[in-house]
């Protein structure tokens, strides 16, 4: 991706983080990775290495005495490598396994899991050297790296020397021990030295990994007119969604007009909720709900309502429980059976009068 965002000022979408995530754009420092091995090497080495080296030992014991140099029996020569070869293998497996483990968990904690074979198709046009030298000299991160690289081999010169130069007396006088002193203070001295560099590049790579996210996340950043043509290519262009809504609101204030004038009664909350009610002894168990509807569409049952001469009848818990629990066609549940035979009673009863007066 280019160095410079340009008007890339917008935080990048879900699915730009996970079409990066797919074609291998990941932030991760590969001296962190360096850096935790050697450090668990250490470690490692601390906790088995005199095993490791107990058994190195008997294994050259072994091989190097009398009885085995004396024996030319090939069987029996075999027979000594393949038990030496297990012994070495025995003292050297929890090294190992620790090492492998280490590797693992760097890592899947930098990348988690991600199998992209795309990595590994052949690129011809990165084996270009105009096109590499091009990129390297007018990279500003090529430049960064190479004095992070050039920094971070001063730090670790000094932080080498650190571990030393209390020891250089002892060190001269090495000439006077024995080996297996020179030996001693020789593992003391590049154990120090390695495990104050490690920890320095442990230092240096977790800042190069938050220097790696930071610059993927700038990367990835997206302008105004890139987050609105994803999501119009995801959710639909607003315009057509906005002429869907209005088309689906139409089609549902025609059924309105269609359902409601054949509403026996309209039960309301009084202004935010509206239930139409149906009710045919000879065709229906219980009543049904033709038409329901929420504040505009609510408005609106009540208008065609009016307008068609169907009561409306006032019962706020009642028509919040039928709007809630019921969905058009249904017939009302058993609970609410006695409230709105009240109401259809007095609905009638209004009929009846209204007949009579007629």
């Amino acid at each position: 991706m280019p160095d410079e965002g340009g008007d890339k000022t917008e935080a990048p979408t879900a699915r730009r983080r996970q079409e990066a995530h797919d074609q291998g754009q990941i932030a991760r420092s590969p001296d962190l990775s360096a850096a935790a091995l050697l450090l668990g090497i250490l470690i490692l080495m601390r906790s088995f290495g005199s095993a490791v080296v107990s058994s190195l030992r008997l294994v050259v014991l072994d091989m190097l005495s009398a009885a085995s140099l004396s024996n030319f029996d090939p069987s029996i020569a075999g027979a000594q490598v393949v038990r030496d070869m297990v012994a070495v293998g025995i003292a050297m497996t929890p090294l190992l396994i620790g090492i492998v483990l280490i590797s693992i968990v760097v890592n899947l904690a930098q990348v988690g899991l991600n199998f992209n074979t795309n990595r590994l198709t052949p690129n011809i046009s990165a084996l270009n050297p105009l096109r590499g030298l091009q990129r390297l000299l007018g990279s500003r991160r090529v430049v960064i790296r190479m004095g992070m690289n050039f920094l971070k081999v001063i730090l670790v010169a000094m932080t080498a020397y650190s571990a030393i130069h209390g020891r250089i007396g002892q060190i001269m006088a090495a000439q006077n021990l024995t080996f297996i002193q020179i030996f001693s203070l020789g593992s003391q001295i590049v154990f120090a030295i390695s495990l104050r560099i490690g920890v320095l590049l442990l230092a240096l790579a977790l800042a190069d990994y938050a220097y790696q996210r930071h610059q993927l996340e700038q990367d990835l950043k997206m302008s105004k007119q890139e987050v609105k043509d994803e999501m119009r290519s995801m959710d639909g262009d607003p315009g057509i969604k906005r002429r869907r809504r209005q088309l689906a609101i139409q089609r549902h204030l025609q059924r309105l007009k269609k359902e409601v004038p054949k509403a026996d009664v309209v039960i309301t909350n009084p202004t935010h909720f509206a239930v139409a009610l149906k009710y045919e002894a000879s065709k229906m168990r219980a009543p049904r709900v033709l038409a329901k509807g929420q504040d505009l569409m609510a408005q609106r049952i009540r208008e065609i309502a009016i307008a068609s001469g169907i009561p409306l009848v006032e019962r706020p818990p009642l028509a919040r429980a039928i709007y809630k629990m019921c969905d058009v066609g249904d017939e009302i549940p058993e609970e609410f059976y006695s409230a709105v035979a009240e109401i259809l009673a007095y609905v009638y009863q209004l009929a009846r009068a209204a007949r009579k007066a007629g």
